[in-house]
């Protein structure tokens, strides 16, 4: 590695700015330069120091601030200044967070980096929606799977519908709202019964977090009829939904706060 300066690819979270790891917060606070996306939550920036320069690099669907390519550029860039960077992504960094792609990108150019993991969303978001993704009577098996789907053959973009449907206890979709009709068709086409829960979870552990729940049969409609439900958001397949009219503890606390 060159002696240049240093890369941390940063997990921020969820969303929640509490739930940022104590790693990751140090990051931050050392920071001299901080790249960081759409769903890394922008109070977080007020851990950096105030000369530090902050570069949005955000996301969308339909609009990229910058390229990915750009960014693993930028970074690279950055640390050659001698600079300490903080690339700092919602979630966790190595999940759907082409921190893997940044970290190669990096290794090619000796540059020395860190990855330092966040909380994923497909985990939290569903436990503020009071739903554990595991639970001894529900579900003993997790998989989280990209609701980004291809255009060019969509029902080919998640390989293996047969072992979604069959073999995973509890399915966590990242950011496939548009793909639902596509991700149910293809869940009971494959096998996986038409009344297994269902739940979206918009802006998981924050205040404007929202869900709706349902069952493969009737999630579309139910979706349909619920204008609170926007990117980002998880969807949630298994029996572990059940468990959301128990312990639907974070709702609940909301509520009595603003009562």
């Amino acid at each position: 590695m060159s002696g240049a300066g240093k890369v941390y690819l940063v997990g921020a979270g969820p969303g929640d700015p509490k739930l940022i790891t104590v790693k990751g917060m140090e990051c931050l606070q050392k920071a001299e330069v901080v790249v960081y996306d759409r769903l890394a939550n922008p109070a977080l920036l007020e851990y950096s120091p105030q000369t530090a320069e902050r570069i949005y690099c955000g996301k969308l669907p339909d609009h990229h601030t910058m390229r990915q390519e750009s960014i693993n550029e930028l970074l690279a860039e950055k640390a050659l200044e001698g600079k300490v960077v903080v690339r700092l992504k919602g979630g966790d960094p190595c999940v759907f967070g082409r921190a893997g792609e940044e970290a190669q990108h990096l290794a090619e150019r000796g540059i020395a980096f860190e990855i330092v993991p966040g909380v994923t969303a497909g985990i939290a978001a569903s436990a503020y929606a009071g739903i554990p993704v595991t639970h001894r009577d529900h579900g003993s098996s997790f998989a989280v799977v990209t609701g980004h789907l291809r255009e060019d053959k969509p029902e080919l973009a998640v390989e293996k519908w047969g072992a979604l449907a069959n073999g995973i206890d509890t399915v966590a979709f990242y950011m496939g709202v548009a793909n639902l009709p596509l991700i149910r068709t293809q869940l009971i086409k494959h096998g996986r019964d038409p009344h297994t829960p269902v739940a979206v979870i918009s802006w998981g552990t924050l205040p404007q977090q929202a869900v709706v729940t349902g069952t493969l049969a009737d999630i579309e409609e139910r979706l349909a009829q619920n204008s609170h439900i926007t990117n980002p958001a998880i969807i949630l397949v298994g029996d572990v939904v059940k468990m959301r009219e128990k312990i639907n503890w974070f709702e609940a606390t909301l509520a009595m706060e603003q009562a």
